[in-house]
């Protein structure tokens, strides 16, 4: 009863964070996992499973307010979900270390950039809505779908950064696709495919939806209610703790 009761705070508080921030849940529930005894490949197929639960969550709040582009909602789609199929079967071909350490360096570079950056993502200024800036589009999601896929941890993070420097969009509004989008379908896609090849520990996961749910709508209430301000400094607060959190799994 006291590890599940743990998990649940864990993942409710960790949800609740990913939501505002826009991605980064694997910060904390993916390394309690491995903390409370799964070996890296389970508690990876669990805590993706898990994270759908944080996009659904975030998605009854996020779809009332609307305002979603039917070509960018296309691209998140068909430009990404190959990514993320492949990254969820590669996974376990490349080195943790390696690749832990790149990411990290990658998410902390995030958030430093966009503390340099203080006006980055606080007005909307949609850009690159042709068929050049699409496709380009759909490339760059493609490469962070394949991280999504594979590593998990913080990739949420690189889609909302992607869609405020490539369409100009808010914090905001572009934390809103994100959960909406690979929350659900992202992270659905990886976590059929890895509940295929890899083993998931079903008994917890109950536990893990519920903090995962109440935190996804409780972090989209919170960003829909005091905006812009917010969102990004939680982002760049969890980039940087994402990023810091890698360097530990990856040297532990």
């Amino acid at each position: 009863m006291f590890e599940q009761i743990l998990l649940f705070f864990i993942s409710l508080i960790a949800n609740t964070l990913s939501s505002l921030a826009g991605g980064g849940a694997g910060l904390l529930q993916l390394p309690a996992l491995i903390f409370l005894g799964l070996p890296f490949g389970i508690a990876l197929a669990t805590h993706k499973i898990a994270s759908v639960a944080l996009g659904l969550g975030a998605s009854i709040k996020h779809l009332k307010n609307g305002g979603y582009r039917w070509q960018l909602v296309t691209i998140m789609i068909a430009g990404a979900l190959p990514g993320v199929v492949l990254g969820a079967n590669v996974i376990l071909q490349i080195p943790e270390k390696i690749a832990m350490v790149s990411l990290g360096i990658l998410t902390i570079g995030l958030g430093i950039y966009s503390i340099l950056k203080p006006d980055l993502g606080m007005k909307e200024n949609m850009r690159n809505l042709d068929l050049r800036g699409y496709l380009l589009g759909a490339l760059g999601l493609f490469v962070i779908g394949v991280l999504n896929g594979s590593l998990t941890s913080g990739t949420g993070l690189f889609v909302t950064m992607w869609l405020i420097g490539w369409f100009g969009m808010s914090y905001t509004r572009a934390v809103s696709y994100t959960l909406v989008m690979v929350g659900v379908l992202w992270n659905g896609a990886g976590a059929i495919t890895l509940a295929i090849i890899h083993q998931v520990k079903w008994e917890w996961l109950l536990v893990l939806l519920a903090g995962s749910f109440i935190g996804g709508y409780l972090g989209a209430y919170l960003a829909l209610a005091k905006g812009n301000i917010l969102v990004k400094r939680s982002f760049e607060t969890m980039t940087i703790l994402s990023g810091i959190g890698l360097f530990i799994k990856a040297f532990n």
